[in-house]
């Protein structure tokens, strides 16, 4: 326990300075997300049928959706620092924009523009994140990047809350605001990141990474299949936990859980997962995370809802930092955003697709869904364990960091 703490305090200490701004930075735009946790309720209070009020959501997923793969191509080709300040200067702008909206076709369309500008700099900063800190390092410096974000989301929606109390005006004010913050942050205390010598390609040339690389397809399907789990605990999950009899707070709860876990055990978790071969590792998380929702056939106590909880979330720590830093190992360094957007695209479609089918699958028959949520973690863990990891397949770590 010693050496993992001194070997983490060790990485820690190691991180360049650039790395903790944007962890900082990344904190500051999470913990700003004021306005999409209250979107339906505002759209409604606008008049809106609740059915309505989901178009503007879905246009908002599928913002995210177009950001992953134009973030990733902006962050190539002009740059991870530059593509970040347009994000977040552009999400302000969007943001009072949305605030102005009143008609259902301003609703969808001003979402979605937010949810672009919004995501675009995620690409951008994963590929930032990947220039700065060396191989041997990156799976605790995307563990300490994850622990901003859910930071960021434990702090943000209670601010919002009590934001929302006085005026839900001020909710896309502060949410405009922290991004102008975070675009200062980068404006000023960013590096460039890595300088590329290969001018990146077209999107359609540069996709072709999907035919040439048979390792990172692998990952993206991998990753797509334990999606589709996981993201069943922002939808059915609630529905499980609701007809067992027990109160809408016993399901935030378990959010709060999730995300408190997160914060408190990701970066000690990540210090002794980052030894090991990368995909065998990522095989035992994606596992945990499976058998984690196919425990909801179980009887819905409070001590197995947490067995539950924290069954799924240690998978989560256990795999996810270590998918992002492999995926960081496995890009061209002149490709770095667009391997981080596709990444990204990834989970964008499965939280775009995994709540609808889950919820379906649940009226049909819970316990086959949550059946079928073990077998996808499975599935998805033997993906990942085909082949074996050979060092060779790994590019070098950049060095020309500006």
């Amino acid at each position: 326990m010693h050496n993992t703490q001194a070997s983490l305090t060790a990485n820690l200490r190691a991180m360049p300075r650039g790395a903790w701004i944007l962890f900082f930075g990344t904190f500051l735009n999470k913990f700003g997300t004021f306005v999409l946790p209250f979107l339906a309720i505002y759209v409604t209070r606008l008049g809106y049928t609740t059915a309505q009020a989901g178009i503007p959501i879905a246009a908002y997923g599928v913002g995210t959706l177009a950001a992953s793969l134009l973030g990733g191509q902006l962050a190539d080709r002009f740059g991870r620092r530059k593509t970040i300040i347009l994000s977040m200067f552009s999400a302000a702008g969007a943001m009072l924009l949305l605030s102005q909206a009143r008609t259902l076709p301003e609703l969808v369309v001003l979402s979605g523009l937010a949810g672009l500008t919004g995501e675009l700099y995620r690409p951008a900063s994963s590929a930032l994140l990947a220039d700065l800190v060396p191989a041997g390092q990156r799976v605790t410096a995307f563990a300490a990047y994850r622990v901003a974000l859910n930071a960021g989301f434990a702090f943000g929606p209670a601010t919002a809350g009590l934001l929302a109390q006085t005026s839900f005006a001020w909710l896309f004010v502060g949410n405009a605001i922290t991004s102008v913050l975070f675009g200062l942050v980068a404006w000023f205390g960013l590096p460039a990141g890595l300088r590329n010598e290969r001018a990146a390609g077209s999107l359609l040339e540069n996709l072709q990474v999907l035919r040439n690389n048979r390792k990172f397809v692998q990952l993206l399907v991998a990753c797509l299949v334990v999606g589709l789990v996981f993201v069943q605990v922002f939808s059915s999950m609630s529905l499980v936990i609701t007809s067992a009899g027990f109160s809408p707070a016993v399901y935030g709860f378990v959010i709060s859980l999730n995300g408190a876990l997160v914060v408190l055990f990701e970066l000690p978790i990540a210090s002794i997962s980052g030894r090991y071969a990368a995909r065998r590792v990522m095989a035992i998380g994606f596992l945990l995370i499976g058998l984690g929702f196919a425990s909801n056939v179980l009887p819905r106590t409070i001590p197995l809802l947490v067995f539950t909880t924290v069954l799924f979330t240690l998978g989560e720590m256990i795999s996810m930092p270590v998918s992002g830093a492999y995926v960081a190992d496995l890009a061209p360094e002149h490709q770095r955003g667009l391997y981080m957007g596709l990444y990204g695209l990834t989970w964008s479609l499965a939280f775009v697709c995994g709540p609808g089918l889950g919820l379906w699958l649940f009226s049909a028959n819970p316990v086959m869904l949550w059946c079928l949520c073990g077998l996808l973690g499975i599935l998805a863990a033997a993906i990942i364990s085909m082949g074996t990891d050979r060092a060779a397949e790994i590019p070098k770590v950049a060095k020309a960091v500006t």
